[in-house]
């Protein structure tokens, strides 16, 4: 039945529901892999914050489930020349304590992203190229870039919308390229878990939230959109997959992500629903680059081997992506040799690189490493699937050619606070993309690290290939579609041709849910409480 059948039966539905299974109410109960590490949607760059901050806070444009772009908080926007986007904003939207929604708070939310202290992984990329913002009236305007920047209505959808006036900004906020003006004293990230600071204009708010505890969403009345068929949302942190399963199958949860492979028949047989979808998040290892003074690598008489292209290349052979596809994934996952599945603009088709631990061998002796070295391999253990196991499995395989590999593994706030100390020598991560092709990974994770330029943001390795570069700055504002694909795909075959980093596979993302739930399954793996749907009969 489509979304809008459900809605009119909505209420038919529950009464029809409740009597029967005793458990049914317009409350939605999800248990979440992974916990975000913060309110603030500006803080920090990642997946679990992202899709709880999207029930709450709304950018200009928006990806739906199959990742095409689609107006959002701007009903059009329009190219008028290379450097030139006009925006016209939505009119009649409030945020969730009354106020109206204007371009104020456009200007307000770029300008606060360069100045989030601390963030881990920062929105910085997709706000550097503006060199001017032009209101024309409260509901258009005029952004002007520094240069040709193709997938502007990409970036701005990265940047979800604050409430000025709840943010305490003066009544008149102004961009500068070297400094807004009207900013107001800024609210610390942490200021956000306070449901009166963190304001937006999505079809929920903040009832509660409590790092660690459970976060409970209210259903915005007065949100401008298509109404949720859930009025208040329970988000369940239960980061470790049994009890998460085991939530699901008391009913104390409706629903679940990431359940563990070798449990789906199990959850199928109880009568539950599992839906899944090929994801664009590629699962990766990044091998330290920045020199010598790398921690945690032993028996190489001071050298960091990784600078070594051949060592880069004998631990990518000695991987065997198929046998961890197969035996550890379930075969939910595609072995990888890109940055992006085939076919996102951007790639070009190329395999994975086969298993042959014996080639591997003999890269290992030609760069001076006969006998192998030590090294250790930094994993978080509770965000993405098997993250852990997949880890072990690849160190088992180092230590086949030689390489005394350990694992160190972690929960995923740990993991990625220690990796951006760069405190590993290896560390296996993921990405998906947000822009839909190769740009996205290439520049938060290929292009060198420049802070000032918002490029190699995520790369905590220090990859760096001045040739790759050049290439990336130069697709990212080459508006001739067919033109800037021929250079994501240089610049990804030079860097993977380079075992800049190590392309694992792309996963399959699952959910569970009970009888009567439904939901869209997204390719970025996303759980957005706004598209889960009571199920009612045809």
């Amino acid at each position: 039945m489509s979304r809008l059948h459900r809605k009119v039966a909505l209420g038919a539905a529950l009464v029809t529901l409740l009597p029967a299974a005793g458990a049914w109410s317009q409350t939605l109960s999800i248990g979440l892999s992974a916990e975000p590490t913060s309110v603030d949607p500006q803080f920090h760059n990642l997946s679990p914050n992202a899709q709880f901050a999207d029930n709450i806070f709304e950018s200009l444009v928006m990806r739906v489930a199959d990742q095409s772009l689609q107006p959002k908080l701007a009903e059009s926007y329009k190219a008028v020349d290379d450097t030139t986007w006009v925006f016209k904003l939505r009119e009649g939207v409030t945020f969730s304590d009354g106020t109206p929604f204007t371009a104020r708070d456009v200007i307000y939310s770029i300008c606060r992203v360069p100045l989030v202290e601390n963030s881990p992984s920062p929105f910085t990329s997709y706000t550097q190229s503006i060199d001017d913002i032009i209101v024309g009236d409260d509901n258009t305007l005029t952004f002007k870039t520094n240069a040709p920047v193709p997938l502007f209505p990409v970036d701005m959808g990265q940047i979800a919308i604050l409430s000025a006036s709840a943010s305490g900004a003066e009544d008149a906020v102004t961009f500068g390229k070297d400094g807004c003006t009207g900013m107001g004293t800024l609210p610390a990230s942490t200021a956000f878990n306070d449901p009166k600071v963190a304001i937006g204009t999505g079809p929920y708010k903040i009832e509660s939230y409590a790092p660690g505890g459970e976060i409970v969403l209210t259903e915005n009345t007065s949100y401008w959109g298509e109404k949720p068929d859930f009025d208040r949302v329970v988000m369940r942190p239960i980061t470790a997959a049994g009890p998460r399963v085991a939530a699901l199958l008391a009913g104390d949860v409706d629903l679940i992500e990431n359940p563990p492979i070798q449990d789906l028949k199990r959850i199928e047989d109880a009568g539950m629903t599992v839906k899944k979808a090929l994801s664009n998040r590629v699962i990766y290892l990044a091998l330290s680059q920045w020199g010598d003074d790398v921690p945690l690598i032993a028996g190489t008489d001071g050298k960091n081997p990784l600078m070594d292209k051949r060592v880069r290349e004998a631990l990518s052979l000695a991987i065997n992506r198929e046998a961890i596809v197969a035996l550890i994934m379930g075969g939910y996952a595609e072995a990888a040799g890109e940055l992006l599945p085939p076919p996102a603009p951007g790639t070009t088709g190329r395999k994975p690189d086969a298993y042959d631990p014996k080639k591997a061998k003999e890269l290992l002796a030609e760069a001076g490493y006969p006998k192998g070295f030590e090294i250790t391999i930094g994993t978080p253990n509770d965000r993405y699937i098997n993250d852990d196991q997949v880890a072990q499995a690849i160190a088992q395989m180092f230590s086949q050619i030689g390489v005394k590999t350990h694992v160190d593994a972690v929960t995923a706030s740990q993991f990625f606070a220690r990796r951006n100390k760069q405190e590993f020598p290896i560390y296996l991560a993921g990405w998906g993309s947000s822009t839909g092709e190769t740009s996205s990974p290439l520049r938060a994770l290929i292009a060198s690290y420049d802070k000032a330029a918002a490029m190699g943001t995520t790369n905590a390795a220090r990859y760096s290939n001045a040739d790759v570069d050049a290439l990336i700055h130069e697709a990212v504002k080459t508006v001739d579609e067919d033109k800037r694909n021929a250079l994501l795909q240089k610049a990804e075959t030079l860097a993977l041709d380079d075992w800049g980093l190590l392309p694992l596979h792309y996963e399959v993302t699952t959910w569970a849910m009970k009888p009567g739930v439904d939901m869209i399954a997204r390719a970025d793996q996303m759980t957005v409480a706004s598209e889960i749907m009571l199920d009612t009969p045809e």
